[in-house]
């Protein structure tokens, strides 16, 4: 293919969506390539789920269309459908079949025969981590474990587009790390991905791209170093020291501020980069002044969200 026919193999292009008077969705737009993972971080109640309904087709937009591989999935709903995998935040399961049994109902609804169904089981549930539990029904499962499970059922079919809507909620931190490792494999061998979540350090670890949704509106698209920096948040450094400091002793240090100080020796001081920390302790040493202790906090995805929406991103909408 052309560069000039490539497209996304995911597309949305101005969607709206409301619910009488509430609207979820404001005039959204995105693109997912393969072999991408993008987060899409936001509240509670942000949009994040309606966006991803949309988007697996199984909610109309009130404006605005989706595109799937280029093509508008009326054109094809059967093919195009199984070309998306959607992992819902409620669990998709039935409690009373074994986990091999979910998941190859999933697999035979997604088009695969009843061989390569039972095929496709085995393969994915050792991929989850529950292979070993195969045969054991889905109501005995820890929380953890019935996330793998669902997410076992997304992606049986091997979907070009794996949409998931907060898949570690609730989760041990074993299934969390088994989450996020498959996840990125996923797309390292060319799945397309949309990792709905509030977990900015989930974000942080395994996402190529960030959008920032809120009450419904893009805030921020871009890569996380992107985001911060639209942010404008700035590496800072808390001290308590021991001794006097001359009134000018941070006069020539390059784009460092002290943002507070106070009588018994703390002090916050804000700076462009990692790199003048040394720059700070080698002054204070030559001035004679103890740095008793001292934290750093680099600017982060959290940072950046509370910069652009004067929200915390685990806020909740009103």
């Amino acid at each position: 293919m052309s560069s000039a026919e490539h497209h996304p193999v995911l597309e949305a292009i101005e969607i709206s969506k409301s619910y009488g008077a509430r609207l979820a969705i404001d005039n959204l737009s995105l693109a997912l390539d393969p072999g991408e993972i993008i987060g899409l971080l936001g509240p509670n109640g942000a949009g994040k789920t309606t966006t991803l309904s949309i988007l697996s087709t199984l909610l109309r937009p009130d404006r605005g269309r989706v595109l799937i591989d280029g093509k508008p999935p009326k054109s094809d709903p059967r093919g195009l459908g199984r070309m998306l995998g959607m992992v819902p935040q409620s669990l998709a399961l039935y409690p009373t079949l074994s986990a091999a049994q979910n998941v190859w109902h999933f697999a035979r609804m997604q088009g695969l025969s009843s061989k390569d169904a039972v095929v496709a089981c085995d393969r994915v549930l050792e991929q989850v981590g529950l292979g070993d539990r195969a045969n054991d029904p889905m109501h005995s499962f820890s929380g953890g474990m019935k996330r793998r499970l669902n997410l076992a059922c997304g992606m049986v079919h091997r979907p070009a587009v794996l949409l998931l809507d907060e898949p570690t909620v609730g989760v041990d931190l074993q299934s969390r790390e088994q989450i996020l490792t498959l996840v990125r494999r996923c797309a390292d061998a060319g799945s397309a991905v949309i990792y709905s979540t509030h977990y900015m350090e989930e974000a942080e670890r395994i996402c190529d791209r960030v959008i920032l949704i809120d009450r419904g509106k893009m805030v921020a698209d871009g890569s996380l170093e992107e985001l911060i920096s639209l942010g404008g948040g700035r590496t800072r450094m808390e001290l308590t020291v021991r001794g006097a400091l001359p009134a000018e002793w941070s006069r020539d240090l390059a784009e460092m501020r002290i943002a507070e100080s106070d009588s018994e020796g703390k002090l916050v001081l804000e700076m462009a980069s990692l790199g003048q920390v040394s720059e700070v302790i080698q002054r204070l040493r030559a001035l004679d002044v103890n740095v008793v202790d001292f934290s750093l906090h680099s600017p982060n995805l959290a940072d950046a969200f509370i910069a652009l929406t004067g929200r915390a991103l685990r806020d909740q909408v009103n």
